[in-house]
Parts: structure tokens; sequence; C-alpha cells
């Protein structure tokens, strides 16, 4: 990892990237609570930090105030929209839309191994790919391989801990190997 790195993006909470990242992960949007701490996945039922951490990804459960600490181990994360709101059924398929464009320009300024896209609506629309399903993707952004993660948000039922532990796993060790 090397270069600059980013502390702002273009809403209430930050973009954490830099160039080079083993994965930059991408939540849908961040909700409220989050927007108000300025934290990434910071209501407390969410499951993204506790799954890193159970796939081997973080040697420790970090907290959501602690997302900075995310870079040391070769990670980042952002968002494919900036515009907070209570859920992420309130966005529009414009915004979503803009926002795989904007996602897909900062992964071309930063050129991370995999980008990991926490939620499947999101991408089909952001992407144009409404038969997209959850895992690596054909997709490439410049060098970077594309790979589906299930949303951890404690609403997806469809996912228990252990799955989605499982599914960031394979991304893991997708990250382990060669680049992308």
């Amino acid at each position: 990892m090397t270069g600059d790195f980013a502390t702002s993006g273009t809403g209430p909470v930050p973009d954490v990237v830099a160039d080079g990242l083993r994965v930059l992960f991408c939540g849908i949007n961040p909700g409220l609570l989050s927007a108000e701490t300025g934290h990434h996945f910071a209501r407390p039922g969410n499951r993204f930090w506790p799954v890193l951490h159970r796939a081997g990804l973080t040697p420790r459960q970090l907290r959501p105030d602690e997302q900075f600490e995310l870079l040391e181990y070769g990670l980042g994360i952002t968002n494919v929209v900036a515009r907070p709101s209570a859920t992420a059924a309130e966005l529009t398929r414009d915004e979503l839309r803009e926002g795989g464009r904007r996602l897909a320009a900062l992964v071309e300024r930063y050129r991370p191994c995999w980008l990991a896209v926490a939620g499947i609506g999101a991408y089909r629309t952001a992407f144009g790919e409404p038969k997209a399903t959850v895992g690596r993707q054909a997709r490439r952004i410049g060098g970077t391989g594309v790979w589906v993660l299930p949303n951890p948000s404690g609403l997806n039922a469809g996912w228990p801990l252990a799955k989605l532990t499982e599914e960031y796993g394979r991304l893991r060790h997708a990250a382990e190997g060669p680049a992308g």
C-alpha cells in the first residue's frame, strides 16, 4: 500500500481508502447512525465488523470508530451512495447508478486488488447486472477484481453469521492469492 489515502468522501462518512489495498469494501449507503457518528457500519446489530474478524480479514474485531485501522491490514471501505438514509430502500435507481460510476472512478484511482460490494441488489443496479449473484464476478474495473458479498445488516436474516463468515472467508482466500 503506497501513496495518499482519502479521509473524506462526498458525504458524512469518510472513505477509508489508499493506493494498492488488498480489498476495498463497499457498503450500500450510510445508515442514520453512521452519518451521525461518521463511522461505517455503526449500528450495533450490523455484523460487518464481527464478520471481518471471524473470516480472518482482521486479527481482532474492530469497532466502527477504529475504521482507519483497516488500512493497516490492506483493507478499506466506502459506499456506493454517500447519502444517508434509514434504509437502503429509500435510494433511487439513479442514485445507485451514479454511485456505481463514482465507485468505478475511485477504484481506477486507488487500484485495490479487489472491490467487494456488500449488497447484491445495490450491485445489480449500480453496475447494470440484474443477474449477478454473490461471489466473484466476471466484471473487472481496470486490474481490480470484483466480488459481491451479502449485506451484513442484522436485518438480512437470509444470511446467518456463519454463512456470512464463510462467504467473507472465500473473499479472504481470493485476496491472499494473485491479484484480482
